[in-house]
């Protein structure tokens, strides 16, 4: 769409997790007692439902305290003094911290956000020497190259995205995009994707989740600046990327087809008019009476592992993602839905730690690592809340 990139500098020049290399496959918990009772309370309280009356400073103080906790955990240091680039905490960040920039009146990228680029820089100069976030030899079969293909993506992603308003792109962005297509697939069933990571994790490391990988690589490509994706080098590429997103489309549980909808206003062509239109409407069926998305019922037939029920609820993540995505596809701010997202977003941010709260489709226990872990799903939430309403904002 021809208002993309001036989308993408409003939100300063942030890129979409997903998503998702997802550098520790974990379940999440991340819905406790407290967040639960928070989205209940904020949803509850008179004159909440104003785009304006959410806590910018909150939101960005809580994202980059996970950023530190992140970078600093143990469990994610990686080879060469990097750390894993993550679906559920990194990713998100990268492309949300930028949007609090003009309401913080900050003149720079934060210290966090300059950390993270420079670790993503750093092992994509070092690619073809530094070990990969997983390997077959420590976590079984095809890790390997599974890391490489999720990682590729993500990269792209992250540093396409930071430059999206620069008229040509770096050396380190070009290398970055030429790793990713290095790693696409050119045959079988998968020809156009990437091999992704598989730890039968919903909604970033599940059997799906190649779709979902592929989704966010041509979010990249669309995002690039200069015309990247004109060149002729890469229409092979294009090509076969168009194909297998189209191919599988239908297959697809409706988180990923959001993904999608994002995809398809950053890499024009991608969907017809009418393709886009069902999508849409997909998901405007599926939103819930108080305003909100809940994630599980985007899920398809995914089923915890532990057998406990799905949470029901309206939450952070999929509220979040899908306005986001509904903005940048060009529903306008006064349709009547997108008004009750907006609005269900602007009430239900935990205000006393600035989070937006979500939970695991995988299980509904506390992770035996700690309470950190469980606020996996958590952070996610609260960057595309972020994105949403900050693209809420600017309109």
């Amino acid at each position: 769409m021809n208002s993309s990139v001036q989308q993408i500098g409003s939100l300063a020049a942030f890129l979409v997790a997903g998503i998702t290399a997802v550098c520790w496959h974990t379940d999440t918990r991340a819905a406790g007692s407290r967040d639960r009772k928070a989205m209940a309370t904020y949803a509850d309280q008179p004159g909440t439902k104003s785009v304006s009356s959410w806590d910018q400073k909150a939101a960005a103080a809580y994202l980059d305290q996970r950023q530190s906790w992140w970078m600093e955990w143990p469990k994610a240091a990686r080879d060469h003094d990097t750390f894993c680039v993550s679906c559920h905490t990194a990713v998100p960040y990268a492309l949300s911290r930028p949007a609090l920039r003009k309401a913080l009146a900050e003149q720079a990228p934060s210290a966090n956000e300059r950390r993270l680029l420079d670790n993503v820089k750093k092992r994509v100069r070092l690619w073809k020497e530094i070990a990969p976030f997983y390997s077959d030899a420590d976590r079984g079969a095809y890790k390997t190259a599974e890391s490489r293909g999720t990682e590729s993506v993500l990269n792209a992603l992250i540093l396409a995205s930071n430059e999206a308003e620069n008229r040509e792109l770096s050396n380190d962005a070009r290398a970055a995009l030429d790793n990713m297509w290095a790693e696409q697939q050119i045959k079988g069933r998968k020809r156009g994707a990437w091999l992704w990571l598989r730890f039968a994790n919903e909604p970033w490391e599940a059997d799906d989740s190649d779709y979902y990988g592929a989704a966010l690589a041509a979010i990249a490509a669309g995002t690039a600046p200069a015309n990247y994706r004109a060149r002729p080098e890469i229409q092979n590429n294009l090509k076969m990327l168009r194909k297998y997103l189209n191919r599988e489309s239908t297959a697809q549980p409706t988180f990923n087809r959001v993904v999608l909808l994002w995809a398809s206003a950053r890499l024009p062509g991608l969907l017809k008019p009418e393709q886009q239109r069902a999508i849409i409407n997909e998901v405007l069926a599926k939103q819930q009476a108080d305003g909100g998305w809940s994630l599980s019922s985007l899920a398809g037939a995914w089923k915890r592992r532990d057998g406990t029920p799905q949470e029901g609820k309206s939450d952070g993540y999929a509220t979040g993602l899908i306005t986001f995505a509904l903005q940048q596809a060009g529903i306008s701010p006064e349709n009547a839905q997108q008004r009750q997202a907006i609005a269900w977003l602007a009430a239900n941010q935990y205000k006393t730690e600035g989070y937006w709260p979500a939970y695991s489709l995988n299980k509904n226990e506390e992770h035996h690592l700690g309470p950190d872990t469980t606020r996996f799903m958590n952070d996610a939430a609260t960057a595309y809340a972020v994105l949403a309403l900050t693209e809420a904002n600017r309109r």
